[in-house]
């Protein structure tokens, strides 16, 4: 499972509202909740947000193992 825990310590860490990060990467607020649900985004908004937070990936997202398979 991916999980987007490192985005949001990011962003607390940077100052950033779910909002600035939205506008700043110029998405829709449907995606953004996808984020925030630890849901599947495209590569390209990853990208984007490493881009607009001045981040590595690893400041983005974490890969939790799966406990279930």
């Amino acid at each position: 499972m991916i999980s987007y825990s490192p985005l949001m310590a990011t962003m607390h860490k940077k100052q950033i509202s779910k909002t600035e990060l939205q506008k700043g990467i110029g998405t829709s607020s449907a995606t953004i909740a996808k984020i925030s649900k630890d849901q599947y985004v495209s590569m390209k908004i990853i990208n984007d947000i490493c881009n607009f937070l001045e981040c590595d990936i690893n400041e983005v997202l974490e890969h939790v193992k799966d406990h279930t398979a």
